[in-house]
């Protein structure tokens, strides 16, 4: 199974644990990734709230260049997940954009490209049989999958299997020997980029997510998007000051639960980078 590989700007920089741990299960698992040559940013939060053309031009050149590697595209962070699907929609159902961009690139030869995010790769094609199969281990977790905003919604652009209770992630970590939990905080905001404009939001909104994650009784939150893993591991301790609440709760990503399950190396995982520490729980886990 060979497949573009788009990264984006944070899985290069305050991300990089999400990289190291999705080139790691991909190659145990013989999922091919090659990365898209050249690659540029997304755009993210800042080109489609500013200009319609840039938003769909930086996707669109991005889809150019990784078709010259493959028909698909596996795109792990969720901003530019949605930003790719947003401007493959807006390219196929508006014609003047569309004309715009042909002035300046090939446009038609991104038809039938398809973006995929790595946790529908994993089920759709890899299949959950085989990751039971090639697991090394029953981590004995109990995860709660946060799955943020942007992964899920809106249905008709992200065609996820559920926006409001989303199962993919869930189904991926079982299949792995993780119990997850339901909850009903899976979809909710964490305040996204308003981590540095309005650090009031996202301390409450965090600390919500994070007190659901204790109260269901989880030992450990799983995501998929860099902001989401941010906001929820660099929080816990202004939490705990403004609030009084002890969140004391790894974050892990989805790539790293699903590594220790393979018995890959916390090393090669990335596993010791966040902030919140999850020695004490591994050892716990049998997984130190």
């Amino acid at each position: 199974m060979k497949y573009a590989y788009y990264p984006g700007c944070s899985l290069h920089a305050t991300a990089v644990d999400y990289d190291e741990s999705t080139q790691a299960v991909a190659k145990a698992l013989g999922v091919e990734l090659i990365e898209v040559p050249d690659w540029s940013c997304c755009g993210s939060t800042p080109a489609h709230c500013t200009d319609e053309l840039l938003a769909a031009a930086l996707p669109a050149q991005n889809l150019l260049a990784a078709k010259a590697v493959a028909d698909q595209v596996v795109v792990c962070c969720s901003a530019c997940f949605s930003r790719f699907k947003f401007a493959q929609k807006h390219i196929e159902e508006k014609d003047d954009l569309r004309a715009q961009l042909s002035e300046t690139m090939p446009i038609d030869e991104i038809e039938g490209m398809q973006v995929r995010h790595l946790i529908d790769v994993l089920v759709r094609d890899v299949g959950l049989e085989k990751i039971e199969q090639a697991k090394q281990c029953d981590p004995q977790l109990k995860v709660v999958c946060y799955y943020g905003c942007l992964l899920t919604r809106p249905p008709k652009v992200t065609e996820w299997d559920d926006p409001e209770d989303p199962q993919m992630m869930d189904d991926l970590l079982r299949a792995a020997g993780m119990e997850t939990i339901d909850w009903p905080f899976k979809t909710e905001c964490c305040g996204a980029t308003f981590a540095l404009t309005r650090t009031d939001i996202v301390l409450r909104l965090t600390a919500e997510i994070l007190q659901m994650a204790r109260e269901v009784g989880a030992d450990c939150i799983s995501v998929a998007c860099p902001l989401c893993h941010a906001n929820l591991d660099m929080r816990q301790d202004d939490i705990r000051k403004k609030f009084g609440v002890e969140c004391d709760i790894p974050i892990f990503y989805f790539t790293q639960l699903l590594g220790l399950a393979l018995g890959l190396e916390k090393r090669d995982l990335g596993i010791g980078r966040a902030l919140v520490n999850c020695d004490e729980l591994l050892t716990a886990k049998g997984l130190a």
